[in-house]
Protein backbone atom coordinates (compact mmCIF):
# COMPACT_ATOMS: atom_id res chain seq x y z
CA UNK A 1 0.00 0.00 0.00
CA UNK A 2 1.35 3.52 -0.95
CA UNK A 3 2.33 5.93 2.08
CA UNK A 4 1.05 9.30 1.81
CA UNK A 5 4.47 11.09 1.89
CA UNK A 6 5.13 9.03 -0.83
CA UNK A 7 1.96 9.80 -2.87
CA UNK A 8 2.32 13.48 -1.82
CA UNK A 9 5.54 13.71 -3.50
CA UNK A 10 4.26 12.28 -6.68
CA UNK A 11 1.24 14.80 -6.42
CA UNK A 12 3.76 17.69 -6.31
CA UNK A 13 5.49 15.99 -9.03
CA UNK A 14 2.38 15.64 -11.16
CA UNK A 15 2.07 19.78 -10.93
CA UNK A 16 5.33 20.79 -12.10
CA UNK A 17 4.79 21.22 -15.39
CA UNK A 18 1.80 23.52 -14.81
CA UNK A 19 3.89 25.96 -13.35
CA UNK A 20 1.67 26.99 -10.47
CA UNK A 21 3.02 30.02 -8.13
CA UNK A 22 5.18 29.19 -5.61
CA UNK A 23 2.88 30.41 -3.34
CA UNK A 24 0.04 28.23 -4.30
CA UNK A 25 2.73 25.11 -3.65
CA UNK A 26 3.61 26.23 -0.31
CA UNK A 27 -0.18 26.53 0.70
CA UNK A 28 -1.09 23.10 -0.53
CA UNK A 29 2.19 21.28 1.42
CA UNK A 30 0.95 23.48 4.50
CA UNK A 31 -2.77 21.93 4.30
CA UNK A 32 -1.43 18.93 3.41
CA UNK A 33 0.92 18.26 5.76
CA UNK A 34 -1.11 19.39 9.00
CA UNK A 35 -4.19 17.92 7.92
CA UNK A 36 -1.97 14.54 7.63
CA UNK A 37 -0.62 14.56 10.38
CA UNK A 38 -4.17 15.01 12.05
CA UNK A 39 -5.16 12.06 10.34
CA UNK A 40 -2.17 10.34 11.27
CA UNK A 41 -2.85 10.49 15.19
CA UNK A 42 -6.47 9.87 14.30
CA UNK A 43 -5.47 6.48 12.60
CA UNK A 44 -2.86 6.02 15.84
CA UNK A 45 -0.03 5.75 13.81
CA UNK A 46 3.28 8.14 13.26
CA UNK A 47 3.22 10.77 10.09
CA UNK A 48 5.64 9.00 8.54
CA UNK A 49 3.10 5.44 8.67
CA UNK A 50 0.22 6.92 6.94
CA UNK A 51 -1.54 4.84 4.13
CA UNK A 52 -3.33 6.32 1.72
CA UNK A 53 -5.97 3.82 1.68
CA UNK A 54 -6.35 5.10 5.22
CA UNK A 55 -7.27 8.40 4.47
CA UNK A 56 -11.27 7.86 4.47
CA UNK A 57 -14.34 10.19 4.76
CA UNK A 58 -14.55 9.87 8.25
CA UNK A 59 -10.67 10.25 8.90
CA UNK A 60 -10.88 13.17 6.88
CA UNK A 61 -13.58 14.60 8.00
CA UNK A 62 -13.01 14.73 11.62
CA UNK A 63 -9.51 15.58 11.11
CA UNK A 64 -10.82 19.19 9.43
CA UNK A 65 -13.05 19.22 12.14
CA UNK A 66 -10.16 19.41 14.77
CA UNK A 67 -8.12 21.92 12.04
CA UNK A 68 -11.31 23.90 11.95
CA UNK A 69 -11.38 25.05 15.52
CA UNK A 70 -8.62 27.29 15.20
CA UNK A 71 -8.68 28.11 11.45
CA UNK A 72 -10.85 30.90 9.57
CA UNK A 73 -13.22 29.53 7.08
CA UNK A 74 -10.78 30.71 4.13
CA UNK A 75 -8.26 28.80 5.50
CA UNK A 76 -10.86 25.62 5.51
CA UNK A 77 -11.73 26.61 2.27
CA UNK A 78 -8.02 26.58 1.12
CA UNK A 79 -7.33 23.38 2.98
CA UNK A 80 -10.34 21.41 1.27
CA UNK A 81 -9.27 22.52 -1.96
CA UNK A 82 -5.89 21.38 -2.00
CA UNK A 83 -6.87 17.84 -0.09
CA UNK A 84 -9.81 17.55 -3.05
CA UNK A 85 -7.24 18.20 -5.47
CA UNK A 86 -4.87 15.83 -4.03
CA UNK A 87 -6.93 12.99 -3.54
CA UNK A 88 -8.41 13.65 -7.03
CA UNK A 89 -5.19 12.67 -8.05
CA UNK A 90 -4.72 9.89 -5.94
CA UNK A 91 -8.12 8.48 -7.31
CA UNK A 92 -6.69 8.76 -10.74
CA UNK A 93 -3.20 6.45 -9.88
CA UNK A 94 -6.04 4.29 -9.10
CA UNK A 95 -4.14 4.75 -4.99
CA UNK A 96 -7.31 4.76 -3.60
CA UNK A 97 -11.02 3.82 -5.43
CA UNK A 98 -13.04 6.91 -4.82
CA UNK A 99 -12.54 10.20 -3.92
CA UNK A 100 -13.23 10.68 0.06
CA UNK A 101 -13.58 14.60 0.21
CA UNK A 102 -17.52 14.10 -1.10
CA UNK A 103 -18.23 13.14 2.99
CA UNK A 104 -16.00 16.08 3.96
CA UNK A 105 -18.37 19.79 4.67
CA UNK A 106 -16.90 22.91 4.11
CA UNK A 107 -17.64 26.82 4.37
CA UNK A 108 -19.12 27.96 1.50
CA UNK A 109 -17.09 30.34 -1.07
CA UNK A 110 -17.51 33.86 -0.36
CA UNK A 111 -19.33 36.27 -2.56
CA UNK A 112 -16.53 37.20 -5.76
CA UNK A 113 -19.33 40.21 -6.36
CA UNK A 114 -17.22 43.29 -6.82
CA UNK A 115 -16.61 45.85 -4.41
CA UNK A 116 -15.56 49.51 -5.85
CA UNK A 117 -15.70 52.20 -3.98
CA UNK A 118 -18.99 53.10 -2.56
CA UNK A 119 -20.89 56.30 -3.52
CA UNK A 120 -19.96 58.33 -6.66
CA UNK A 121 -17.39 60.28 -7.86
CA UNK A 122 -15.53 58.40 -4.40
CA UNK A 123 -12.14 57.76 -6.55
CA UNK A 124 -12.62 61.52 -7.82
CA UNK A 125 -12.76 62.93 -4.49
CA UNK A 126 -9.87 60.66 -2.78
CA UNK A 127 -7.28 61.87 -5.77
CA UNK A 128 -8.32 65.52 -5.09
CA UNK A 129 -7.87 65.83 -1.47
CA UNK A 130 -4.52 63.86 -1.34
CA UNK A 131 -2.94 65.63 -4.37
CA UNK A 132 -3.99 68.61 -1.94
CA UNK A 133 -2.15 67.17 0.65
CA UNK A 134 -4.36 65.61 2.97
CA UNK A 135 -2.49 62.83 4.23
CA UNK A 136 -0.69 63.90 7.56
CA UNK A 137 2.62 62.31 7.84
CA UNK A 138 6.26 62.85 9.37
CA UNK A 139 7.72 63.04 6.04
CA UNK A 140 5.14 63.85 3.34
CA UNK A 141 5.21 62.54 -0.78
CA UNK A 142 2.39 63.28 -1.95
CA UNK A 143 4.05 62.52 -5.76
CA UNK A 144 4.56 59.05 -4.24
CA UNK A 145 0.98 58.65 -2.36
CA UNK A 146 -0.65 59.63 -5.91
CA UNK A 147 1.12 56.83 -7.95
CA UNK A 148 0.42 54.32 -5.13
CA UNK A 149 -3.76 54.92 -5.95
CA UNK A 150 -3.69 56.06 -9.23
CA UNK A 151 -1.71 53.23 -10.72
CA UNK A 152 -4.18 50.85 -9.82
CA UNK A 153 -7.23 52.77 -10.74
CA UNK A 154 -6.24 53.29 -14.24
CA UNK A 155 -4.21 49.78 -15.13
CA UNK A 156 -6.43 47.31 -12.61
CA UNK A 157 -3.10 46.05 -11.04
CA UNK A 158 -3.38 44.03 -7.90
CA UNK A 159 -1.13 45.24 -4.94
CA UNK A 160 1.38 42.08 -5.64
CA UNK A 161 1.82 43.52 -9.35
CA UNK A 162 2.15 47.21 -8.68
CA UNK A 163 4.87 46.11 -6.30
CA UNK A 164 6.36 44.44 -8.95
CA UNK A 165 6.86 46.61 -11.33
CA UNK A 166 9.91 48.49 -12.29
CA UNK A 167 11.18 51.01 -14.24
CA UNK A 168 11.85 48.78 -16.86
CA UNK A 169 8.48 47.53 -16.70
CA UNK A 170 7.40 50.59 -19.42
CA UNK A 171 8.00 50.52 -22.63
CA UNK A 172 6.41 51.67 -25.87
CA UNK A 173 6.31 54.45 -28.14
CA UNK A 174 4.72 58.05 -27.13
CA UNK A 175 0.80 57.61 -27.51
CA UNK A 176 1.34 53.96 -27.39
CA UNK A 177 2.98 53.80 -24.11
CA UNK A 178 2.03 50.30 -21.88
CA UNK A 179 3.78 48.89 -18.95
CA UNK A 180 4.42 45.49 -18.34
CA UNK A 181 2.61 43.55 -15.39
CA UNK A 182 3.34 40.10 -13.72
CA UNK A 183 0.30 38.32 -12.01
CA UNK A 184 -0.72 34.97 -10.47
CA UNK A 185 1.51 32.09 -12.05
CA UNK A 186 3.91 34.08 -13.10
CA UNK A 187 1.82 35.14 -16.49
CA UNK A 188 2.55 38.43 -18.13
CA UNK A 189 -0.17 40.91 -19.79
CA UNK A 190 0.61 44.57 -20.86
CA UNK A 191 -1.39 47.06 -20.02
CA UNK A 192 -2.00 50.84 -21.75
CA UNK A 193 -0.65 53.62 -19.93
CA UNK A 194 -2.09 57.12 -21.06
CA UNK A 195 -0.48 60.50 -21.09
CA UNK A 196 -2.40 61.69 -17.48
CA UNK A 197 -0.65 58.19 -15.62
CA UNK A 198 2.63 59.11 -17.33
CA UNK A 199 2.87 62.83 -16.55
CA UNK A 200 1.82 61.42 -12.89
CA UNK A 201 4.79 58.96 -12.24
CA UNK A 202 7.23 61.20 -14.07
CA UNK A 203 6.60 63.98 -11.31
CA UNK A 204 7.24 61.38 -8.84
CA UNK A 205 10.00 60.21 -10.48
CA UNK A 206 11.71 63.73 -10.29
CA UNK A 207 10.77 64.52 -7.07
CA UNK A 208 12.11 60.57 -5.80
CA UNK A 209 15.14 61.50 -7.47
CA UNK A 210 15.57 65.31 -5.70
CA UNK A 211 14.77 63.85 -2.30
CA UNK A 212 17.16 61.24 -2.20
CA UNK A 213 19.93 63.27 -4.11
CA UNK A 214 20.34 61.04 -7.26
CA UNK A 215 21.26 61.80 -10.53
CA UNK A 216 19.58 59.15 -12.25
CA UNK A 217 17.77 56.02 -11.99
CA UNK A 218 18.27 52.52 -13.31
CA UNK A 219 15.71 50.74 -15.09
CA UNK A 220 15.57 47.29 -12.62
CA UNK A 221 14.40 50.25 -9.73
CA UNK A 222 11.23 49.30 -8.21
CA UNK A 223 8.46 51.92 -9.01
CA UNK A 224 7.08 52.49 -5.65
CA UNK A 225 10.01 53.03 -2.52
CA UNK A 226 9.41 53.55 0.83
CA UNK A 227 10.40 57.05 2.93
CA UNK A 228 14.09 55.46 2.77
CA UNK A 229 14.51 54.36 -0.42
CA UNK A 230 14.04 50.95 -0.14
CA UNK A 231 11.09 48.93 -2.24
CA UNK A 232 7.97 49.15 -1.18
CA UNK A 233 6.72 46.11 0.90
CA UNK A 234 2.95 44.93 0.75
CA UNK A 235 2.66 46.01 4.52
CA UNK A 236 3.65 49.25 3.50
CA UNK A 237 1.75 49.70 0.64
CA UNK A 238 -2.03 48.17 2.62
CA UNK A 239 -0.60 50.91 5.71
CA UNK A 240 -0.60 53.86 2.76
CA UNK A 241 -3.28 53.08 1.10
CA UNK A 242 -5.58 52.84 4.78
CA UNK A 243 -4.01 56.15 6.01
CA UNK A 244 -5.15 57.96 2.20
CA UNK A 245 -8.30 57.11 2.70
CA UNK A 246 -8.50 58.12 6.52
CA UNK A 247 -6.98 61.40 5.85
CA UNK A 248 -8.95 61.53 2.08
CA UNK A 249 -12.53 60.99 4.21
CA UNK A 250 -13.61 57.89 1.93
CA UNK A 251 -12.35 55.24 4.49
CA UNK A 252 -16.11 54.96 4.92
CA UNK A 253 -16.93 54.25 1.55
CA UNK A 254 -14.56 50.92 1.42
CA UNK A 255 -16.03 47.82 1.38
CA UNK A 256 -14.47 45.76 4.52
CA UNK A 257 -11.36 43.59 3.91
CA UNK A 258 -10.99 45.08 0.05
CA UNK A 259 -8.56 47.86 0.31
CA UNK A 260 -5.72 47.88 -1.98
CA UNK A 261 -8.07 45.69 -3.79
CA UNK A 262 -10.94 48.45 -3.78
CA UNK A 263 -8.77 50.28 -6.34
CA UNK A 264 -8.84 47.19 -8.80
CA UNK A 265 -12.42 46.45 -8.30
CA UNK A 266 -13.19 50.51 -8.81
CA UNK A 267 -11.21 49.92 -12.18
CA UNK A 268 -12.85 47.19 -13.51
CA UNK A 269 -16.35 48.07 -12.42
CA UNK A 270 -16.09 51.68 -13.80
CA UNK A 271 -15.03 50.24 -17.42
CA UNK A 272 -17.92 47.88 -17.46
CA UNK A 273 -20.29 50.80 -16.66
CA UNK A 274 -18.63 52.26 -19.73
CA UNK A 275 -19.38 49.53 -21.89
CA UNK A 276 -16.56 47.13 -21.63
CA UNK A 277 -17.27 43.83 -22.51
CA UNK A 278 -16.16 40.67 -20.00
CA UNK A 279 -13.70 39.54 -22.43
CA UNK A 280 -11.75 43.29 -22.48
CA UNK A 281 -11.48 42.82 -18.84
CA UNK A 282 -10.55 39.22 -18.45
CA UNK A 283 -7.34 40.72 -20.83
CA UNK A 284 -6.66 44.15 -18.79
CA UNK A 285 -7.37 41.97 -15.44
CA UNK A 286 -5.46 39.22 -16.45
CA UNK A 287 -7.99 36.80 -14.91
CA UNK A 288 -7.58 32.60 -16.43
CA UNK A 289 -11.23 32.88 -17.09
CA UNK A 290 -13.83 35.27 -18.78
CA UNK A 291 -16.44 34.31 -16.04
CA UNK A 292 -14.61 36.59 -13.90
CA UNK A 293 -15.06 39.52 -15.91
CA UNK A 294 -18.51 38.63 -16.09
CA UNK A 295 -18.91 39.35 -12.44
CA UNK A 296 -18.13 42.63 -13.21
CA UNK A 297 -20.86 43.15 -16.04
CA UNK A 298 -23.50 41.76 -14.04
CA UNK A 299 -22.61 43.54 -10.99
CA UNK A 300 -22.76 46.91 -13.08
CA UNK A 301 -26.12 45.81 -14.50
CA UNK A 302 -27.90 45.48 -10.90
CA UNK A 303 -26.15 48.89 -9.81
CA UNK A 304 -28.02 50.36 -12.85
CA UNK A 305 -31.02 48.68 -11.69
CA UNK A 306 -30.55 50.27 -8.40
CA UNK A 307 -29.73 53.33 -9.72
CA UNK A 308 -32.86 53.66 -11.94
CA UNK A 309 -34.61 52.54 -9.24
CA UNK A 310 -34.50 55.54 -7.24
CA UNK A 311 -35.89 58.03 -9.68
CA UNK A 312 -38.22 60.37 -7.36
CA UNK A 313 -40.84 59.22 -10.30
CA UNK A 314 -40.90 55.63 -8.63
CA UNK A 315 -42.16 57.76 -5.44
CA UNK A 316 -44.87 58.97 -7.24
CA UNK A 317 -45.83 56.20 -9.02
CA UNK A 318 -46.13 54.21 -5.73
CA UNK A 319 -48.50 56.88 -3.78
CA UNK A 320 -50.53 56.97 -7.23
CA UNK A 321 -51.23 53.67 -7.18
CA UNK A 322 -51.67 52.85 -3.40
CA UNK A 323 -54.64 55.57 -3.78
CA UNK A 324 -56.36 53.90 -6.27
CA UNK A 325 -56.25 50.85 -7.96
CA UNK A 326 -54.39 50.51 -11.37
CA UNK A 327 -57.83 49.34 -12.89
CA UNK A 328 -59.81 52.46 -11.24
CA UNK A 329 -57.00 55.23 -12.72
CA UNK A 330 -57.72 53.32 -16.58
CA UNK A 331 -61.07 53.65 -16.53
Amino acid sequence: MTLFVDAKAEFFLSLRPAKPAAGTLAGYDSDLRIIGGIAARLCDVPPAELRVDRLSGRVLRAAFAEFADDHAAASILRAWSAWNRFMNFAVAEELVEGNPMAAVPHPKAPSKAPKPFQGDGTARTLLERIAAGAREARDPWVERDLVALAFPLVTGARSAEMLGVTLGSFGGSPGDRRVRLTGKGGKTRSVPVEGPLERLVDAYLLSRMERFGLSGLPLSAPLLVDTKNQPLRRGGLQYLVAQCYRYAGVHDRVSRGALVHTLRHEFATRLAENGASAHELKELLGHSSIATGQHYVESTARELRMAAGSSPAYGVLESLLSSSPPDAASS
